[in-house]
């Protein structure tokens, strides 16, 4: 694994956490599954409104394949071997007093969602891979999105496997790799160009 190097000391499951693409053929338990998705139900959420929502599915199951048949082919081509995928949308709307309003944090609220998710895996020895490449009128049908509600991603969930198991063209991507300094991400008083 390739190191990483904060500028600042940070807590170690921030370096470690990373998205392989090498699944194992170890299966994912249902109960499994729920500890995911329960860590990611309590993520922050702007006014408590809980916008995120989640489909999933275990690899054999009708739901996986449902699921699968969605990601765009380059994604197919690794994710099949995932133990389970999880499709993470959101509630763009909320009721107050009696009327529909505008939730205009919902991705942000379901972006928290998805990365406590993360964590809860990395802390279970799973991996997590969320990926934006997929067919979002064939993803909607196949889990059954309601009416104007927003997809965001399908994380691909399980044991890590040999990067050998991938196609060759992946092979040499499959380790973490870096992120921009702090001081192009932020500075005190302005926001970075």
């Amino acid at each position: 694994m390739t190191p990483r190097h904060p500028d600042h000391q940070i807590d170690p499951q921030f370096l470690t956490r990373w998205s392989p693409r090498a699944f194992s053929a170890a299966p994912l338990q249902a109960a499994e599954m729920l500890r995911l998705l329960e860590a990611a139900r309590w993520a922050p959420s702007a006014s408590n409104l809980q916008p995120a929502r989640f489909a999933w599915g275990l690899r054999g199951d009708t739901a996986f394949e449902a699921i699968l048949t969605a990601l765009v082919p380059f994604n197919q081509d690794w994710a099949k071997s995932a133990a389970g995928l999880i499709v993470v949308a959101s509630k763009p709307h909320s009721e107050k007093n009696g009327a529909e309003v505008a939730n205009v944090w919902h991705g942000f609220d379901a972006g928290a969602a998805w990365m406590s998710l993360a964590l809860q895996a990395q802390s279970m020895g799973l991996i997590a891979h969320a990926m934006g490449g997929f067919d979002s009128a064939a993803l909607a049908a196949a889990v059954r999105l309601p009416a104007g509600y927003t997809l965001h991603a399908v994380v691909a969930v399980g044991s890590q496997g040999a990067a050998e198991s991938l196609p060759e063209a992946l092979r040499a991507r499959e380790m973490p790799n870096g992120r921009r300094t702090l001081a192009e991400v932020a500075a005190h008083g302005v926001v970075p160009v």
